[in-house]
């Protein structure tokens, strides 16, 4: 649909509620009691409101599915107001380099993140409620970062489901600041044919790895290696759940993931030093096996306190890595 159409621009609008029907291009899924348009008084414009169940009353772009959209802009922006309490998804339909199409479920139904080789579920647990949002997904990083070895060509198809009010719907080139996240990258604003105006409170919302990452990490979760990302991402499993010595909650994605927990060294040091002293206690007398005793209850210790040195040193490391693996900026620049 927009693949012969210029796209060197700021920004390429896919979707906008004003007008007579702005809805002839897409295809909507839901009755006209749950889907419909309506003047929003706050922004003083139009807008489509989706309600009801987000698995069933949804609106899809293009209508045919033999049809692609060709958008190759790296973010993709969805002006959106989200009630409380109420479930949102999203699902864009993916092309890397290779023709290879995959799929990207954003949702707040999802508790982590989980992914096969063509298909991902992003959980939106971060995403900003009661307040119109531009909500801004990077393309080319979440596709890099879960699909390994793939590179972002074009956006091919987009589903918004149900529970929100969307005012508009467009591609950016470059990224807009995200007014949640100060950082001082080169930004871009949002388009003013795009903008809200000025008295209407809302927030530019920047989503990729990285700031799930930070995310996780801000409500609990320990900061990860870069073993532990590949792990983050669970490729083909759907899950990330096992048995009891790799339980560690993380609190923002309210599941067990990640591996044995980190003091397992020290407990096996701890029953290796007890073992050795049993050991040594049953072939030598009472002061003896009591000198022994001393001397390796002197290791354990000392080893314990090297051992915690260590993983605080780790946990530093650890931190600066997560902030060097995980680019905010791809290197791949879209084909023209």
């Amino acid at each position: 649909m927009f693949k012969n159409e210029y796209q060197g621009g700021a920004f390429v609008e896919i979707f906008s509620a004003q007008g007579k029907n702005p809805g002839a291009k897409w295809k909507i899924l839901g009755s006209p009691s749950v889907i419909w348009k309506e003047f929003d008084k706050e922004v003083k414009s139009f807008v489509f409101v989706l309600e009801g169940s987000s698995q069933t009353n949804k609106i899809q772009l293009p209508k045919e599915n033999k049809q692609i959209l060709g958008l190759i802009q790296r973010f993709l922006v969805l002006q959106i107001y989200i009630p409380l309490g109420q479930d949102f998804s999203t699902e864009l339909l993916i092309t890397d380099l290779r023709n290879i199409k995959r799929r990207l479920y954003l949702s707040t139904v999802h508790k982590e993140l989980s992914s096969t080789p063509l298909h991902a579920k992003i959980p939106l647990f971060m995403i900003k409620r009661k307040i119109w949002c531009n909500l801004c997904i990077d393309l080319v990083a979440f596709t890099s970062e879960i699909f390994k070895g793939a590179f972002f060509q074009s956006l091919d198809g987009i589903i918004v489901s149900a529970n929100c009010k969307l005012r508009k719907i467009f591609t950016l080139k470059c990224k807009p600041q995200d007014t949640a996240d100060k950082d001082d990258e080169p930004t871009d604003i949002i388009p003013r044919s795009c903008q809200l105006t000025t008295d209407v409170p809302q927030v530019t919302q920047l989503l990729n790895m990285t700031k799930l990452c930070q995310t996780e990490i801000k409500f609990g979760g320990h900061p990860l290696s870069s073993a532990e990302s590949d792990q983050f991402i669970n490729r083909g499993t759907g899950s990330m759940r096992s048995g009891k010595n790799q339980d560690v909650c993380h609190i923002a994605f309210g599941s067990k993931v990640l591996g044995p927990p980190p003091l397992s060294g020290r407990r096996n040091n701890m029953r290796m030093f007890s073992e050795t002293v049993r050991s040594v206690g049953s072939k030598n007398n009472q002061s003896c096996q009591q000198s022994t005793v001393e001397k390796c209850v002197n290791r354990a210790e000392m080893s314990t306190l090297l051992l915690s040195e260590s993983e605080a040193q780790g946990d530093k490391e650890n931190i600066g890595h997560i902030k060097q693996t995980v680019p905010i900026h791809g290197g791949h620049k879209a084909p023209s």
